[in-house]
Parts: structure tokens; C-alpha cells; sequence
């Protein structure tokens, strides 16, 4: 469903290592909005919801709720380096159409609901 890389992996186990609390894991959703109607959500959690979709990805715990699952099916999560710090890049073959921030997008199917003051 949701592949990361090598080095996304690491980051994000640095940073959970970096965390106070081993119940962590890491949590991917989408919710509308963004200026092309959908945006990413990704960060650390400890509840789970029954209709969540766990995932053990490069050993890390990776919990996707229901409604996202469809938008991210095939999405790949890098890291990167640049001169200016790193940073997660987010590849979904699902969208169709992205904005220029590069942190909404829209599918062929749906296109959210899209707030063009969000950039």
C-alpha cells in the first residue's frame, strides 16, 4: 500500500528514538483541504482505532485510517538532503493534479474540498 524508503525509514526511526514515549508509531492520512483539495497528514501516535490499517513497513509501524487508504494506495515516502536541510517528499501516482507548495493534490476521482488560501 504505502512503500519508504531506505533513508525516509531512518529518519523517521531517528526521530521516534528521539521521542519520550516507545508506545509511538508512525500515523498517514489525508484530509481535505490544501489549494488542490487534499492534504498529507504524517506524524507520531499511540491510538490505534479499530478500522485503522496497520502496516509494518522497513520494521517501522505505520497506521493509515480508513478513508485515507484509498488516496495513498502506492504512494512512496523519501527523505532528502538539500543544501537548505532535508526533507519528506511524497510521490502519489493516485494525483492527478498537485499544487505549487507541493503539499495538496487532487485524484481523477475526487477532488476534495480545495482552499485556495492554503498555499
Amino acid at each position: 500500500m504505502v512503500n519508504i524508503s531506505e533513508s525516509a525509514s531512518e529518519k523517521i526511526q531517528e526521530m521516534l528514538a528521539a521521542e519520550e514515549s516507545s508506545e509511538l508509531f508512525l500515523r498517514i492520512g489525508v484530509k481535505e483541504g490544501g489549494c488542490s483539495g487534499f492534504s498529507y497528514g504524517m506524524g507520531f501516535d499511540d491510538e490505534k482505532h479499530d478500522s485503522d490499517k496497520v502496516l509494518d513497513i522497513r520494521g517501522l509501524t505505520v497506521v493509515v485510517d480508513e478513508d485515507s487508504a484509498k488516496y495513498l494506495y502506492g504512494v512512496e515516502i523519501d527523505w532528502k538532503e538539500s543544501a537548505m536541510g532535508g526533507g519528506f517528499t511524497i510521490h502519489n501516482p493516485n494525483a492527478v493534479a498537485t499544487c505549487g507548495c507541493g503539499s495538496s493534490f487532487r485524484t481523477a476521482t475526487d477532488a476534495g474540498k480545495p482552499n485556495p488560501d492554503a498555499c
